[in-house]
């Protein structure tokens, strides 16, 4: 299974449109948002993808209600999900995961610090952690999201500006 991986998009509409495009154009089965979509409109944006979407809030998410409106489903988290045969654990701040919570999952997923994080771990759970990046480009300059394949438990970071994608 193929998963679109999002997180702080910060209300850039042209981004979050270049990751829904992204996102169909590699037939994704699924999309995660970890956090900091920030308003209802951008949220709007996330419904172009016609499958299953799970999110959770991040701390710039201020308007729950017309968000929870939009998306439903949308939690504080830590949200976990069985996708692909795989438990994945989503929450938007990576040190308010808890330990005996990621522990008995093979993929956490997180957002917040606008770093991209794709650290493999051999041998014990998780076996992912997984932070996409930023999705604006506002802070970093360089406006990411990931492709997480559950059968090999891998991930692809794609920057969205040049389409350029690297493994790590």
């Amino acid at each position: 299974m193929k998963i679109g991986v999002i997180s702080d998009s910060h209300d850039h509409m042209p981004m979050i449109a270049a990751a829904m495009d992204l996102f169909a154009g590699e037939r994704v089965d699924a999309i995660i948002h970890a956090g900091d979509i920030v308003s209802p409109f951008a949220a709007k944006m996330l419904l172009a993808f016609r499958g299953p979407r799970y999110t959770v809030f991040g701390n710039n998410d201020g308007e729950h209600a017309g968000l929870s409106a939009i998306l439903a489903g949308i939690t504080p988290g830590p949200l976990v999900l069985e996708l692909g045969g795989r438990r994945i654990l989503v929450h938007h701040w990576i040190e308010q995961v808890p330990k005996e919570l990621a522990a008995g999952v093979d993929v956490v997923i997180t957002g917040h610090t606008h770093q991209i994080v794709n650290e493999r771990i051999e041998g014990r759970r998780p076996g992912l952690i997984l932070n996409p990046g930023e999705c604006c480009g506002w802070l970093t300059g360089v406006a990411s999201v990931a492709i997480l394949d559950t059968e090999s438990l891998t991930a692809r970071i794609v920057t969205l500006a040049t389409g350029k994608s690297w493994r790590i």
